[in-house]
């Protein structure tokens, strides 16, 4: 699995052929399947998926890259 920090914008999880269930702030679950990008501004309405509110909030991050084996 690979997460990457897109530069100035959010996380970016991919994981082929499998789905993600994630639990938001309001303790209700989600079900995605192929890639999910997650907030890294603190910023976006919908935590924890990003909304694109670090474009309006002026965000600023370097790209990073996790490899988790």
């Amino acid at each position: 699995m690979v997460i990457k920090g897109l530069k100035n914008g959010p996380y970016e999880i991919k994981l082929e052929g499998k789905k993600f269930v994630v639990e938001k702030e309001d303790g209700s679950q989600v079900v995605k399947e192929g890639a999910i990008y997650l907030c890294r501004c603190g910023s976006s309405k919908n935590k924890p998926f990003c909304d694109g509110s670090h474009g309006r909030c002026g965000f600023e991050a370097p790209e990073v890259i996790i490899d988790v084996k």
